[in-house]
């Protein structure tokens, strides 16, 4: 038993040394982990050249001036074109082609009452915008001045949409398409180059994301996700890489592949470009400017004689992280949806959770059923460890008694204390191991429900409109914005009562710290998304129910 309570007291320490270091982080103090993050003003800076990828030494199309022409004018404006689908109002500006803005028409910001989730952004506190251009040479990129075709600008009846976008300088010309579809977060990126000039060229298509280090709107000061680029190469697989990294010259360099994707993620959206075709590329991350960060592909076209015409057809994400989306765009693309190092029993516990929503088509319900499958697949180890706690809590007099009498000789009281544990039959572990068993699948499910799209403004009944928000039943807390919920409450009663149904520690101090821990754990949890509050009751209730019929089992001799 002591080893239990040695388990729970490091949970708890280690809980409580992560509370305070998110509340002082979020509050602009210094990491106590070494965890600091990179410098991150408000306002994005003017990008400059340096905002032009340039090939590495290794990549075949290297070759000739990698180093743009001089930049547009700091007076040029383009004009901003807005393109409406039936899931994306998305903003593209002719001085360089870019998105600049994307709205995502079917999910409701959370600071922002009634509007759409923005997220790509070129505002006064953002900077987070999709650009693409050519390199090798003297050629139109993203600081270029680009002549928008005529052509519908909102979907109406159709299936798709085009925006064609040209720009031409020194006799070489790129037309840029973009095709926006109904019902797709998937928008076809088309580079096509043509070489009006009188010789040979060796041109390069970039795209890159780019986007500031601000933390997002809305962040929760009690629980972080990730947020940054990442690479996907069948060689190297799925990696993130954080901001910070970048800032300290860690991040990964180049990669040549001929494969993968490259993305922007944030919780519960994510933006990406994944070129197609199966020739050699390269992909980067790289830092632009003062809080100001990219992440991106390289991809050779070829040498193009006088006259001749090549194409380079890729393809951007900017959306939802909706499972059946992410998988149909690229390969382990639903990889962004960040479920930690418990991946392989995260999927699986998400796909048991749509099976049974689709049934019952409420997600807070779906949350209670899939609780209590849970709960009945590791029926057996609970039951195993109740029974080894009810029999630790019938002899507890007689350990307080051995800690009096040998308080002064450990090895005697030791001593004493297994062969209490032999005469009585109790395994002092028969308690713990059963719980640590479980421990990955219950991590796991926090995850999913945390960083489950699903869950976002998906109501329960009730008061519970948002399962991804805090229950504020009863309001906030003027002054610290502290919200107050009926079900951080019904769990803090509810961990009160496993606690006195648990042995009482012998050492005072030691049953003082399990008492306080349901107090300090509900303060947490009141800032904590409902749906895994709903969760945490739910497990807690069904384990109380659980725990105290077999403990009045053992105390009447029946166990």
């Amino acid at each position: 038993m002591d080893i239990k309570r040695t388990v729970l007291l490091v949970v708890f320490s280690l809980s409580l040394l992560m509370l305070w270091e998110n509340w002082n982080r979020s509050n602009g103090g210094p990491s106590l982990l070494g965890l600091e993050q990179a410098a991150q003003t408000a306002a994005p800076q003017a990008q400059t050249d340096a905002s032009v990828p340039q090939a590495s030494t290794t990549t075949p199309a290297a070759t000739g001036n990698d180093v743009p022409a001089a930049a547009a004018p700091a007076a040029a404006k383009g004009e901003k074109i807005t393109l409406t689908t039936d899931l994306l109002k998305v903003e593209i500006d002719t001085l360089g082609g870019d998105i600049t803005r994307v709205e995502l028409l079917k999910h409701l910001s959370t600071t922002d009452a009634g509007k759409p989730v923005v997220l790509l952004e070129q505002s006064a506190t953002r900077n987070y915008v999709a650009q693409s251009g050519l390199i090798g040479g003297k050629f139109p990129n993203h600081r270029s001045q680009f002549t928008a075709r005529d052509g519908a600008r909102a979907l109406g009846n159709g299936d798709s949409i085009s925006l064609v976008l040209d720009a031409e300088q020194d006799g070489v010309k790129l037309t840029k398409t973009y095709t926006f579809t109904r019902g797709q977060y998937e928008i076809g990126v088309k580079h096509e180059i043509a070489n009006n000039s009188g010789a040979a060229i060796t041109p390069s298509v970039y795209v890159q994301l780019v986007r500031d280090g601000g933390k997002l709107d809305g962040d929760s000061h009690f629980y972080s996700t990730f947020t940054g680029p990442a690479v996907y190469t069948d060689a190297d697989k799925f990696r993130k890489v954080s901001f910070e990294d970048i800032e300290k010259g860690k991040n990964p360099q180049p990669a040549r592949t001929t494969d993968g994707w490259v993305a922007m993620v944030q919780h519960y959206f994510v933006s990406a470009f994944a070129p197609l075709g199966k020739g050699p590329h390269e992909m980067f991350t790289r830092k632009i400017d003062q809080n100001l960060y990219a992440v991106g592909a390289i991809v050779p076209v070829g040498q193009l004689a006088p006259g001749a015409v090549a194409a380079q057809q890729g393809k951007l994400f900017a959306g939802p992280q909706e499972s059946a989306k992410l998988e149909a765009f690229a390969t382990d693309f639903d990889l962004v949806k960040d479920y930690g190092w418990l991946t392989i029993i995260a999927k699986p516990i998400f796909w048991l959770m749509t099976q049974i929503q689709k049934l019952i088509s409420n997600w807070g319900w779906t949350i209670i059923v899939l609780t209590i499958l849970i709960k009945l697949a590791f029926f057996p180890l609970s039951a195993a460890s109740y029974r080894s706690m009810a029999k630790m809590k019938l002899v507890t007099p007689k350990m307080t008694a051995i800690r009096e009498r040998h308080k002064g000789d450990p090895q005697k009281m030791n001593a004493a204390m297994m062969e209490l544990y032999k005469t009585e039959k109790i395994n002092p572990l028969g308690g713990c191991l059963p719980i640590v068993v479980q421990i990955p699948v219950f991590i796991s499910l926090y995850w999913v429900l945390l960083a489950s799209v699903e869950m976002r403004h998906a109501p329960w009944l009730g008061w519970i409109h948002d399962l991804s928000a805090p229950d504020d039943l009863f309001g906030t807390i003027p002054g610290i914005a502290m919200p107050v919920g009926l079900l951080p409450i019904i769990m803090a009663a509810s961990m009160y009562v496993q606690t006195k149904l648990n042995p009482t520690p012998p050492d005072p101090m030691q049953a003082k710290i399990m008492m306080f821990m349901p107090l300090v754990f509900s303060f947490m949890f009141f800032f904590f998304p409902s749906g895994l509050v709903l969760y945490w009751v739910v497990n807690n209730v069904l384990s109380i129910a659980q725990q105290w019929v077999i403990t009045k089992q053992a105390t009447a001799g029946k166990a």
